[in-house]
């Protein structure tokens, strides 16, 4: 099934890593895949506008089926492959419920997060102001507060919504790309707890960013949150 599959990603995004996941997960290993630059725009490239007209990544595609969306790609992957793999969605109905309120708000997570590290990309020069930054920075820090205590139970039996889940798939991705941008440890202990839990999954470390390992420097965008 997996030779059907085409993967186009870039490293270090948190959409893209949480498919692979998935895909590891699920042992859908061998599936044709392309890694493009995000710094040479080759996610604006036609190989990608062909089957992505927003020009973003990841891009896949499963046969003639396509699934761009990575949370909605993971969602799919899981209900077509149920048998193959772990399993991903939980049966009680308490901690599927809870599952997917997890997953959902792990996108805004990662819109929070990259509202403070890329600032200055996602605002135009002249458009720059302190106080945007700020209140940006106090909204990730409320985010953070409320991951905190989501995660007081949080063990080695227990995650984001009991066993490991696609809740985890999609957040874990934005929790280690936080503490790559500098998170503090102190402040957040429990996000690093469940950062120091899941980092070394079989699926997490199999598809670890590439770049991640390549460059040494660090951006300590998110120091001071």
């Amino acid at each position: 099934m997996a030779q059907s599959m085409y993967l186009l990603w870039g490293s270090g995004s948190p959409p893209c890593w949480r498919l692979m996941i998935t895909l590891e997960e699920k042992k859908l290993q061998g599936y044709k895949q392309k890694l493009l630059s995000f710094e040479k725009e080759e996610h604006k490239s036609k190989e990608v506008l062909e089957i992505n007209p927003r020009g973003q990544l990841p891009t896949f595609k499963h046969g003639d089926d396509i699934i761009n969306e990575s949370t909605g790609a993971c969602l799919y992957l899981e209900n077509q492959f149920k048998s193959q793999g772990n399993k991903l969605i939980p049966d009680s109905p308490a901690e599927q419920a809870l599952m997917y309120q997890r997953m959902m708000e792990g996108l805004t997570l990662i819109e929070k997060l990259n509202l403070v590290a890329f600032y200055d990309f996602y605002a135009p020069e002249g458009e720059r102001h302190d106080s945007a930054l700020k209140r940006n920075k106090d909204n990730l820090v409320t985010e953070l507060k409320l991951w905190e205590s989501y995660l007081e139970n949080v063990g080695l039996s227990r995650y984001l919504a009991g066993g490991f889940s696609l809740a985890d798939v999609v957040v874990f991705p934005s929790v280690a790309y936080a503490f790559r941008y500098g998170l503090s440890v102190e402040r957040y202990p429990k996000l690093a707890k469940y950062y120091s839990l899941l980092k070394d999954r079989p699926s997490i470390k199999a598809t670890w960013p590439p770049k991640w390992f390549q460059i040494e420097q660090r951006s300590e965008s998110l120091k001071d949150i």
